[in-house]
């Protein structure tokens, strides 16, 4: 069927006929032209004109009415509320033009033809010509109508779209945006439904959503329909997937599989006037993940295609159809929030004290607010809204904007990162915590609250108002230097929230954090089970391992991915991950732990690093972190990961190590494998000569070197006054080292990861003149200590 002046098909459409039938239906048009024959799936449908939107007005005569409806809301004569309920009745009340119904009627038989059905289901979606246009996101204040069947239904719906161009929101953000409410039109766009409330649907974007990140695609998903991922109605499964790897099939770049609660999905309803109905999922529907690696790869390569096609981050929408089993695209539009930020500042919040914690959730954004509660259970009670307080909610949708644009923060007991609360919030640039399952149970109106989303991937509501520090840092004039400016990163969120800053790789990825805070489970607790005797460490461990077949997979499939994670936000630059290094009251402290680990009158000088990982006490436990790197470098393709021993005693217990290293599938040189050694034993700067034969580089681990050689405890507030790096002792150390291996391994890199360059600049300084490779910061302490050493690098010429 060709197309006519008030109805397009999709095929037929690009991103020229934007006005013509706005940005998400042209986007639609241009992948089902240009992209179809790389697999990228779009359902057949057709989209009405913003001709046949205007003719509706004009035949009804229906400018004039609006005109002088915007005219007496503008002077305050008229409220938001009742000039849109006008509006929209308008619409609603209108007549077809003959001409313009018999044209939708004849589209949609021709659709039924294409699917050989009597009466095709179809979704019925709102597309404004001003709509998914950079530095305006429409997105979510027009309606959408699924499984739409029969001519009459679709006529009805289209109506409804038409309508829903004058929701309160919608004219309200006009109105902000300097958007004039009669310039603006509607196209509907009728897709073929795909049966996703017999698998799984939701968004992703080609863009991290909190950080700016541009390499990273996240993909939300959840049962059943998609309308509950995009309202936030259900906390999604969130997979994330690394940009530059998936140019090469034989990789598996996924960085992040968290499984989301799907408390309820969306699926079509048989009977009565609804056409959707949600149900509550099964206990196995919400503990498995909804798409496996293979669909996760497929829609990452999706998006990245789409990006590219564009040349600009994307926000989508996908479908899994239950009965084929194939994916398809059923959206694509500009991302609009983090795209258009500038990259020239930085903002790091703090907490400067503890609190109690009264919540827990996902974080969106990375600021500090506090305030007092103002609890809004549903859209009629909005005007009760106190200006300057904190939102709680069970959820929020588009009519909500108004208050929320007056509240400092926002906590929800549901939704995922893409719900509509997170993506209002980070238009407006509020913290916002979502997803917390009881905020609005546990917290009460006028309570003071702080909410902090500066501590990683969870967000925490701490009561009380807590004092917080904020820096903004100027990325603009930033020095390059010749000596290597890293971090030291131990959460894999960490990484992402200063991926901005001017640095060249990580120096110093702690997994230490990923196992405690994440898998929490002590290694030898998964590898000998069975042997555990403690009845809770066992129930616990059952729980948490569900839905995994090896316990010993558990472990290695949370390491690796939040070893990735880190290691993706500098690639490919190297990142440097130390084994861990563990004490014996640290692991004893893990689930399970305290069987396995024997009791030390002083771990710091204990059973630890290097010395754990060829004993048959331990051997097994530190398979499982062995397997976890080369999953890493080998299976999800970052092999920027440089391996890194602590506390290697001896250079027998370097020989040793790398034997282990090699029986476990990591040998030094195969696959370009680093190993690299700390340096923070007299020992590792009396044998420097020798440790320098066995390993591809040191990094000085200036708080236990110091320690060592001065015989302090670093504990100790009793000799703190004595404990100071730039000791004499401890700059000829230093200096001996660097000596040593640039005379006998000119190759050989000698960086330092310890504390004291972010403590001391002056210390940074002397690093620079006696020749070091490498310097890895704290965060917060990079550009100060950057500015010193390209200072020095200056000076020294």
């Amino acid at each position: 069927m060709n197309s006519s002046t008030y109805v397009r098909w999709l095929e037929e459409l690009n991103m020229d006929d934007v006005q013509e039938v706005g940005g998400k239906n042209a986007a639609l048009g241009t992948m089902i032209q240009e992209l179809k024959d790389e697999g990228i799936r779009v359902p057949d449908g057709f989209a009405t004109t913003s001709e046949a939107y205007w003719e509706v007005i004009r035949s009804n005569r229906l400018g004039d009415v609006f005109q002088k409806l915007f005219a007496e809301y503008a002077s305050g004569k008229r409220s938001l509320a009742e000039v849109g309920k006008s509006v929209r009745n308008k619409i609603l009340e209108a007549t077809w033009p003959r001409e313009i119904e018999e044209e939708i009627r004849r589209a949609y038989r021709s659709l039924c033809e294409r699917y050989q059905h009597e009466a095709v289901d179809v979704a019925v979606r709102s597309s404004a010509t001003a709509e998914d246009l950079p530095g305006a996101s429409f997105a979510g204040q027009q309606e959408t109508f699924l499984n739409v069947s029969g001519e009459q239904q679709l006529l009805e719906a289209i109506r409804k779209c038409f309508a829903s161009l004058f929701t309160d929101r919608a004219i309200s953000y006009r109105t902000e945006k300097g958007f004039d409410h009669l310039r603006v039109a509607l196209s509907a766009g009728v897709q073929k439904m795909v049966r996703s409330d017999r698998a799984g649907s939701g968004v992703m974007f080609s863009i991290d959503t909190e950080t700016g990140y541009p390499e990273m695609i996240i993909i939300n998903a959840a049962w059943g329909l998609g309308e509950n991922v995009v309202q936030g109605a259900v906390t999604p499964d969130e997979y994330r997937v690394f940009k530059p790897l998936l140019r090469d099939e034989t990789l598996v770049p996924i960085v992040e599989k968290n499984i989301g609660a799907k408390e309820k999905k969306m699926v079509y309803s048989e009977g009565g006037t609804k056409t959707v109905k949600n149900v509550v999922t099964t206990a196995e529907e919400r503990s498995s993940a909804v798409l496996n690696e293979k669909e996760i790869l497929q829609l990452g390569r999706w998006a990245k295609r789409i990006e590219d096609h564009y040349g600009q981050a994307m926000d989508m929408e996908w479908a899994k159809d239950g009965d084929s089993g194939q994916l398809f695209l059923v959206q694509a539009r500009p991302e609009t929030v983090q795209s258009q930020k500038e990259a020239t500042n930085l903002k790091h919040y703090t907490l400067k004290e503890a609190g109690e914690e009264a919540a827990r959730g996902l974080s969106i954004g990375d600021a500090i607010a506090s305030g007092p509660v103002c609890r809004i259970k549903s859209a009629a009670d909005l005007e009760k809204f106190e200006a300057g307080s904190i939102l709680v909610t069970e959820m929020t949708d588009p009519d909500w904007v108004p208050i929320m644009k007056k509240a400092k923060g926002i906590i929800t007991d549901q939704g995922g990162r893409t719900c509509h609360a997170a993506i209002v919030s980070r238009e407006l640039g509020i913290p916002a915590i979502v997803g917390t399952g009881k905020a609005t149970q546990v917290l009460h109106n006028d309570e003071e609250v702080t909410i902090s989303c500066a501590e990683g991937e969870e967000g925490i509501v701490y009561r009380g108002l807590l004092d917080y520090d904020e820096q903004e840092i100027d990325l603009s004039e930033i020095p390059e230097t010749r000596t290597r400016i890293m971090m030291n990163i131990a959460s894999p969120t960490a990484a992402y929230q200063w991926w901005r800053l001017p640095c060249h790789g990580i120096g110093l990825a702690r997994m230490e954090f990923v196992i405690n805070n994440v898998i929490k489970i002590h290694p030898l607790a998964l590898t000998r089970f069975d042997q555990l005797e403690d009845h809770e460490a066992r129930e616990r461990i059952l729980s948490l391992t569900h839905g995994f077949q090896e316990k010993e997979e558990y472990f290695v499939e949370h390491l690796a991915m939040g070893l990735a994670k880190i290691a993706a936000s500098q690639h490919p630059e190297p990142v440097v991950v130390r084994m861990s290094d563990f004490k014996t009251n640290e692991y004893a402290n893990l689930i399970g732990g305290a069987q396995f680990e024997p009791h030390e009158n002083n771990p710091m000088l204990g059973w630890r690093g290097a010395s754990r990982y060829y004993s048959e006490a331990y051997k097994d436990g530190f398979a499982l972190e062995c397997r976890a790197i080369k999953r890493v470098r080998e299976k999800i393709g970052l092999a920027n990961v440089i391996i890194m021993i602590p506390f290697c005693r001896t250079l027998e217990e370097a020989d040793r190590v790398l034997e282990v290293l090699a029986e476990n599938g990591l040998r030094r040189g195969e696959n370009g494998l680093q190993v690299y050694v700390m340096c923070e034993i007299p020992s590792n700067v009396i044998l420097a000569d020798e440790f320098t034969t066995r390993f591809d580089g040191f990094s000085i681990g200036s708080n236990d070197l110091t320690q060592l050689i001065l015989g302090v405890d670093r504990d100790s507030s009793q000799l703190g006054h004595l404990f100071d790096e730039r000791n004499q002792a401890i700059k000829r150390a230093v200096k001996s080292l660097l000596q040593t291996v640039k005379s006998v391994n000119p190759d050989c890199k000698v960086g330092i990861c310890g504390q004291a360059p972010s403590d001391y600049p002056e210390f940074a300084a002397f690093l620079v003149e006696e020749g070091i490779d490498s310097i890895s910061l704290n965060p917060d302490s990079v550009l100060t200590v950057k500015q010193k050493v390209a200072e020095t690098e200056k000076r020294m010429g």
